[in-house]
């Protein structure tokens, strides 16, 4: 698939990730700096002499544990599944603990967004992830789903516009200093998205420096563009949100999507303001796509 060149405003472009093809295990192996390239020769040399797999040719001749194969492969297939010490935050149960419930309940979700708003229109790429109060699970869901749909190999991007408490640069492991904030504000372009390397086809642009006006930034016409212009780079846009019940924010990037995912948290959320939420949403034109009940309590 030839990547996309579009205009965000006259000073920045946009290019859309291009999924890379799937290289052989023993050049996966290579460029993780796992293997040489001589050792990886004299791997494919003793494989194709006793028939076994690659993988498993290395494992009996001592250059390879059963954890180097097994990273190797998520990579292969598209898989995500990080070491523990991969440097990316533990709220991503979607690459950590891809065999757990949790995972498969999210899975679950992930299936139903696909059916109910990702699948029904090509202009159907964004969905702002909102609560009403703190502690329910935003950014953990906007996170983890977003793990989970790179691995279905949809072009996927999260952008934190939390620009009161931001969570997703602590969650991916990036600085945060460059974000959202600075290219509202016209002091940044495309090299504000982060390519997350060890998850493929995954980008973040975080929050940013937080901003004195946020509410005034978000609702300027530039972020409605930015997220216009990055319909044709990205099949999945994921907006995780500030809580809606403490400030305005929520909305106004809920209708910038065009659509919203609300998460409840059980005991924790409060039903009357989910409901308030829900209503107001619908006043902004907001199509609500669904709702999801969190155990995680955490944003």
């Amino acid at each position: 698939m030839n990547s996309q060149i579009l205009p965000l405003h006259r000073d920045l472009d946009i290019v859309g990730p291009a999924r890379e093809p799937a290289l052989p295990i023993g050049a996966i192996l290579v460029d993780a700096g796992r293997l040489s390239s001589d050792e990886a020769e004299r791997i494919h040399d003793y494989q194709q002499k006793v028939g076994l797999p690659f993988g498993e040719a290395g494992i009996s001749m001592g250059l390879l544990t059963d954890e180097d194969v097994r990273q190797a492969l998520a990579r292969q297939f598209g898989h995500a599944s990080l070491s523990p010490d991969a440097g990316l935050g533990q709220d991503l149960v979607a690459a950590y603990e891809p065999d757990s419930p949790a995972v498969e309940h999210l899975r679950g979700l992930r299936a139903q967004l696909m059916l109910r708003w990702f699948d029904n229109d090509a202009q159907h790429a964004a969905l702002a992830i909102v609560s009403p109060g703190h502690g329910e699970g935003r950014s953990y869901i906007t996170a983890n789903l977003a793990v989970l749909f790179s691995q279905m190999g949809k072009r996927t991007l999260v952008i934190d516009a939390d620009l009161r408490r931001p969570r997703q640069h602590r969650i991916f492991g990036l600085a945060g200093k460059v974000g959202l904030s600075s290219v509202l504000a016209g002091r940044a372009g495309a090299e504000a998205i982060c390519e997350i390397r060890q998850l493929p086809g995954l980008h973040v642009l975080p929050a940013g420096v937080l901003p004195p006006n946020p509410q005034e930034l978000l609702a300027r016409p530039g972020f409605q563009r930015l997220v216009q212009s990055l319909h044709g780079a990205y099949e999945v846009i994921l907006v995780d949100t500030p809580p809606a019940g403490a400030w305005a924010d929520a909305g106004t990037v809920a209708a910038r999507a065009g659509a919203a995912l609300m998460v409840t948290c059980r005991d924790r959320s409060s039903m009357p303001r989910v409901v308030k939420l829900s209503e107001d949403l619908r006043e902004f034109g907001v199509a609500v796509v669904g709702a999801v009940l969190n155990g995680a309590g955490a944003d």
